[in-house]
């Protein structure tokens, strides 16, 4: 069964994502495969010399393009998605006879990914408690409103998915909900 996780900036999908696997069944995560690319000497050059973005500065020269509009998220993500999108094709691949494949992707409806996934969770929480918890892991409110901005909306997201997690509470209670799920996956 391959399961996909899905939900607007800082929803906790990466925690559900990672209680639902458990540690024990393969977890793909579209964002370490953008930060492992921003990593990578060869791709920050590509990238740099397509959109003029200084090397050096590199993730603070994105983040203050996007907000500056020298550079559009559409035309970024049209460089990076086909990087995700490869990565995630052999990630399901090379798991294709496993029991249980989590894969954690924050634009799988926007990217109308949905063909892939047996199972879709929707991990939703207030903008209060996202914006919250993205401050807490060091982002800007400046950047949290633009990025929120380019999503599609929760409540939109919703009949594209299987399940939907609220979560606007403690870990705790979002893995009593991730487990409900699972209990309701394997009857």
């Amino acid at each position: 069964m391959i399961v996909g996780i899905t939900g607007s900036l800082s929803s906790g999908k990466s925690t559900a994502a990672k209680i639902l696997s458990k540690n024990k069944y393969p977890l793909f995560s579209a964002d370490k495969v953008v930060k492992n690319l921003y990593s990578s000497p060869n791709f920050k050059k590509k990238l740099s010399n397509k959109l003029s973005i200084n090397p050096k500065n590199f993730k603070y020269d994105i983040k203050n393009k996007l907000l500056n509009k020298k550079i559009s998220l559409k035309r970024l993500t049209k460089i990076i998605h086909p990087f995700v999108r490869k990565n995630m094709h052999s990630f399901i691949k090379k798991h294709k006879k496993k029991k249980l494949t989590v894969l954690e992707i924050p634009l799988l409806i926007e990217s109308k990914l949905f063909n892939y996934f047996d199972v879709i969770i929707l991990v939703m929480s207030s903008k209060k408690s996202r914006l919250r918890r993205y401050l807490k892991n060091g982002g800007s409110k400046n950047f949290f409103n633009f990025l929120d901005k380019k999503q599609l909306d929760q409540r939109k997201k919703t009949k594209y998915c299987d399940f939907i997690i609220v979560n606007n509470k403690s870990k705790k209670n979002l893995k009593k909900k991730v487990n409900d799920i699972i209990d309701k996956i394997n009857e």
